[in-house]
């Protein structure tokens, strides 16, 4: 059991340090994205399925409440959050279209797109994405090396060096802290200096 654990943790030690080994400048790219996306008043959109729906909604309440800095709240939304809307999008419509049918709503020039899925492939994201990329917005994806249909829509791609779920879904949120950190960076030097 102990030889199982240690080979988990180093398992993800080693995809974290390839991933950021080959995403940095990547990274540093889309937290200034961010940052003045947030800073010209505009909103970031998140959403995925399972445990990027867990993901999604994470980084947004990070955003909306605080990381690790006393700031202002910046506009954050995770689509995957509201169950009224996604079971009534599902059962009138169709369940691909529940992230579509909410970008359509809530989405406006200047916004931001996070899609989060491991797998890169599911019918519901990549239509969503579609959708953001009709309305023109910047749109990041989150997947693994599995994640080809998602890396050929997106504008910015984070495709974790690995297949396995568990290792992929801990570099996504590990990811999605560091946008946070470097974002709140970013602005609260502006909102400091102002």
């Amino acid at each position: 059991m102990r030889e199982k654990i240690l080979r988990a943790f180093k398992e993800s030690i080693s995809v974290k340090q390839k991933f950021v080994d080959e995403n940095i400048d990547t990274i540093i790219e889309v937290s200034k994205l961010i940052a003045d996306t947030f800073n010209r008043g505009h909103k970031l959109l998140l959403f995925g399925n399972g445990g990027s729906a867990s993901d999604a909604s994470h980084i947004a309440a990070e955003f909306v409440n605080r990381f690790k800095k006393e700031r202002p709240a910046f506009p954050a939304i995770a689509l995957n959050t509201d169950m009224a809307v996604l079971t009534s999008i599902a059962n009138d419509y169709d369940y691909a279209n529940i992230f579509v049918r909410q970008l359509k709503a809530l989405a406006q020039d200047g916004d931001v797109v996070i899609a989060i899925s491991t797998s890169g492939s599911s019918p519901n994201v990549i239509k969503a994405i579609d959708a953001a990329k009709r309305k023109k917005l910047r749109t990041i994806g989150f997947t693994s090396l599995k994640g080809d249909k998602m890396a050929a829509i997106c504008d910015y791609v984070f495709a974790v060096p690995s297949t396995n779920t568990p290792r992929v879904q801990e570099v996504h949120i590990t990811l999605g802290h560091v946008i946070c950190q470097m974002v709140e960076e970013i602005l609260f030097e502006a909102h400091r200096n102002n």
